[in-house]
């Protein structure tokens, strides 16, 4: 007689879960009942509440307020990192430039991918960074884009990716983030802040802005790991102003407009300064 093998299973099924339900507790499922786990299971238990350790190495992010609230301590390596903004080109470097500067300090090759703006060499040399260390590939297509990145988290060639694709899918995401595991480096897509609406492979999502004076409002919107409800407010002056700017200008949201002679600094950075008063003309 032939049993079909659909109704054969679920009886199976149902005697299983009978017999699982109708045995009483023995020492070996003693654990569930609160026992202590074994040292060495309770050293890989992840528990949701908590920060998950990362799979593979991490690079200090340079900043110690966000180091505190990413897992492992540092940017991750072996997966994407989305950096969203809400203007491609304007934040980024200083945002990434401390946890880049040791990394071309040792030799590290550092390659970006279609960055809307050229960098500027001057400004990474007085951040600390030695342009010889950067590969720039200037694509257009986002078809093409998406490639380069793969191709590159492929090869396993540099010790960080930074690409810019403001139009990538789902699955292209989750595509890159599979090529990702076999990268021992670090790897950052920039994206527009809007992405954040969409759903992401990326284990880590970190929204950046311009913040007061001359701050980076930065809020980590994904990580392994209880949510991140709070803001940081990174103060992340250019190198080249650190050593010129007086006590007063480090903080020009605390002046008075009134005091200053020609000009207001509504945002200093990213807003653009206005005549407040023009210089009287003079009669001697």
């Amino acid at each position: 007689m032939r049993v079909d093998s659909r109704w054969s299973r679920m009886i199976l099924f149902k005697y299983t879960v009978s017999a699982m339900h109708s045995q009483p507790p023995t020492q070996n499922n003693a654990a569930s009942l609160g026992e202590p786990l074994p040292a060495h299971v309770e050293a890989a238990l992840w528990r949701g509440g908590e920060l998950r350790p990362p799979p593979a190495w991490v690079r200090p992010s340079g900043w110690a307020a966000l180091d505190a609230e990413l897992p492992g301590g540092g940017w991750p390596c072996r997966c994407i990192t989305e950096l969203l903004v809400p203007q491609p080109g304007v934040l980024e470097w200083r945002l990434l430039t401390p946890a880049l500067r040791p990394l071309a300090e040792r030799g590290g090759d550092i390659v970006v991918v279609a960055p809307p703006r050229q960098p500027f060499l001057g400004g990474l040399v007085q951040d600390g960074l030695d342009p010889d260390r950067f590969l720039r590939i200037q694509v257009h297509e986002p078809a093409r884009r998406l490639w380069v990145t793969e191709q590159l988290l492929k090869a396993n060639a540099s010790d960080v990716v930074i690409s810019w694709l403001p139009q990538v899918r789902q699955e292209q995401l989750r595509r890159l983030q599979t090529c990702a595991t076999g990268f021992e480096g670090l790897c950052f897509l920039v994206r527009p802040i809007g992405s954040l609406r969409d759903s992401s492979a990326a284990p880590l999502r970190v929204a950046a802005a311009l913040g007061a004076d001359w701050n980076l409002d930065v809020r980590i919107a994904k990580r392994r790991g209880p949510v991140h409800e709070n803001t940081l407010a990174l103060q992340a002056i250019p190198g080249g102003l650190a050593g010129v700017l007086t006590p007063e200008l480090m903080r020009p949201s605390q002046l008075d407009p009134a005091t200053l002679p020609f000009i207001e600094v509504p945002y200093v950075v990213g807003g653009s300064a206005t005549p407040s008063r023009t210089r009287q003309a003079s009669t001697h």
